[in-house]
């Protein structure tokens, strides 16, 4: 833990569970643009315009090990947040989002 928020992992923690078997689900709630632009690799979109409305159907196990992440971290925290409250027990929050996994994990990953 990074020890700022208790949702929030730091990317280095995401990357050694995406590793792990089994893995858990990689949740993208950033925009659809945003999702073409650039991903990571096994990453779902489930945009936060959208989430409220769709995160029962996408992801109906509660107790599933999910992470999400989003362009620097602030909107995959509100959605662990709200996962959190409805009952989710493994929902993390990737600190840095997919800017820092380009930086530290995978430089093929283009920013913006």
């Amino acid at each position: 833990m990074n020890g700022v928020n208790p949702l929030e992992i730091t990317i280095q923690e995401a990357n050694a569970l995406l590793a792990s078997q089994p893995k858990p689900r990689l949740i993208d709630v950033r925009e659809e643009d945003e999702f073409a632009f650039c991903k990571i690799e096994g990453s779902e979109l489930l945009p936060l315009s959208k989430f409220v409305q769709d995160f029962a159907s996408t992801l109906p196990d509660k107790s599933q090990k999910i992470l999400l992440f989003c362009h620097h971290g602030m909107r995959s925290l509100r959605a662990a947040e709200y996962l959190s409250g409805a009952g989710y027990t493994g929902v993390k929050s990737i600190s840095g989002g997919i800017d820092a996994w380009s930086v530290e994990i995978d430089p093929e990953v283009p920013r913006y």
